[in-house]
């Protein structure tokens, strides 16, 4: 797809770099305990995942951002996901050999998400990515996080690389939307989290992918 002219490749952090479900599920099923709440199981929150905190409340409250309830339960969820942040996270099987072949061919490579700097500088440290990451950008280090192009731009400029010669991979829609819209090719990760929206191949991703591993034939 990219003519051996990749020059970086960013990533989507939840869903697609990392499985942050066991601990991000994990948080929800403590405050729904917290409030006499039955826990749900892992395949019922995965799809609600890369939504954050708001496909959290969602999907274990049904709260939405503007309902009067969703700022404090919101609070305590952030604090019991920080108390627990890199428990069970894990990055996604073939990530590790495909980040170090990266490494080898010259490839830079970042993150860029949605998720709020106060959790994803520390899960980058805990995951040792941080050293080695070109950039690391998070839901609020612009102010307009995916689908606006903001935060990949920045990445780019971060890493002294042109969008036209930068993939990014990610499990969401907005993902997609986003990518497209700084003008780079977007990846769209089917191992990832995939959300509740339109199916995957309705995202008009420039390549879908079913493992970390097939993105090295797009380079």
């Amino acid at each position: 797809m990219r003519d051996g002219k990749t020059r970086a490749v960013f990533f989507d952090l939840d869903g697609t770099l990392a499985d942050t479900a066991p601990d991000l599920g994990g948080a929800l099923n403590e405050l729904l305990e917290e409030f006499g709440r039955i826990p749900l199981d892992r395949a019922t929150l995965r799809p609600h995942v890369s939504a954050g905190t708001r496909g959290m409340l969602g999907i274990g409250f049904g709260l939405m951002p503007d309902d009067s309830d969703y700022p404090n339960l919101a609070k305590r969820f952030l604090d019991l996901y920080a108390a627990r942040l890199c428990k069970g996270t894990r990055l996604f099987n073939g990530m590790a050999p495909l980040l170090d072949h990266l490494d080898e061919q010259g490839i830079l490579w970042g993150i860029v998400t949605n998720k709020p700097a106060r959790f994803t500088l520390p899960l980058a440290d805990c995951l040792q990515l941080s050293g080695r990451a070109a950039a690391i950008i998070s839901g609020d280090s612009t102010s307009r996080p995916k689908p606006a192009p903001d935060s990949l731009l920045l990445a780019c400029e971060q890493a002294g690389v042109s969008p036209s010669l930068t993939l990014y991979v990610g499990d969401d829609l907005r993902d997609v939307q986003a990518a497209h819209a700084a003008g780079m090719p977007a990846v769209a990760a089917a191992w990832g989290y995939l959300g509740d929206g339109p199916a995957i191949d309705e995202w008009n991703a420039d390549a879908t992918i079913a493992g970390p591993l097939e993105l090295l034939n797009l380079l």
